[in-house]
């Protein structure tokens, strides 16, 4: 990181030397072309060098303009994402529901079966969808830390297609589950709630389960996502397992922007 903000510091010391100007004592002077057109690199590097050290807290505020950069960009291009991608990442026939299904706003979470932070993150789920009668909390399978998950997810989306009204108790029995979720959980969980395990491994077989899961990692990667838990929230996509409270914060917000 020092060495590409050094890089950067000394093309700007080349430029400056390029357009007529030197370091002086404390001073810039104007020179003329003819100076200016053969530089040398080496005293400049030095100079640049010595006055990074000198002043080392250039090198923070260099990296967080950087960051705050990106971190706008990013913004920018999830805002368009959402607005291209509505119905995707609001409306997935794929999607469990919880809270209110009719709800005014939306909060999606994209999570993995075995990921130790939605598990803990179960609680503010419940927590936020009993606190506001009008959250509507959209469930959807985003399964990347194993083989064991992306397994588990195709038994309960097979699940939700059978028995959707009982999708929010398949899915709390399954994060509980100890000894982490796979396919024979997943489907001793289905079992004891009412479905049969012939139609459950037929419905398995639905091609448009695996659709809906590469559609879910294209729509992640246009949004960043990278890691679970990860929200959408109104026209903002919040990243991790932040809380509760400030979920709620990002819900209020969206409230205001409808």
């Amino acid at each position: 990181m020092k060495k590409t903000f050094l890089a950067s510091a000394t093309a700007l010391g080349l430029a400056l030397v390029a357009t007529g100007y030197i370091a002086g004592s404390g001073n810039l002077q104007m020179v003329t072309p003819a100076q200016a057109q053969e530089p040398d690199r080496a005293a400049i590097e030095t100079i640049v060098r010595e006055y990074l050290l000198a002043n080392p807290e250039i090198l923070l505020e260099m990296q967080d303009s950087l960051e705050t950069k990106q971190q706008e960009q990013q913004r920018v291009a999830s805002l368009e994402t959402i607005k291209q991608n509505k119905d995707a990442i609001f409306n997935s026939s794929f999607d469990g529901v919880v809270g209110n299904p009719d709800g005014k706003i939306t909060i999606v979470e994209f999570y993995d079966y075995n990921c130790g932070y939605c598990k803990r993150a179960m609680d503010d789920m419940d927590a936020l969808t009993k606190d506001d009668p009008e959250l509507r909390f959209v469930l959807k399978e985003f399964p990347i830390l194993s083989a064991n998950s992306q397994k588990a997810s195709i038994v309960s989306m097979a699940f939700h297609l059978l028995q959707p009204e009982k999708y929010g108790e398949f899915h709390r029995a399954l994060m509980a589950v100890e000894g982490g979720a796979s396919e024979e959980a997943a489907i001793r969980i289905a079992v004891s709630l009412g479905a049969t395990e012939a139609e459950l491994r037929e419905k398995m077989k639905d091609p448009s389960i695996p659709q809906a899961l590469s559609a879910t990692y294209e729509l992640a990667n246009k949004l960043s996502i990278t890691g679970t838990p990860s929200y959408v929230i109104g026209d903002e996509v919040v990243f991790g397992a932040l809380g509760k409270d400030v979920l709620a914060e990002k819900i209020a917000d969206a409230k205001k922007a409808l």
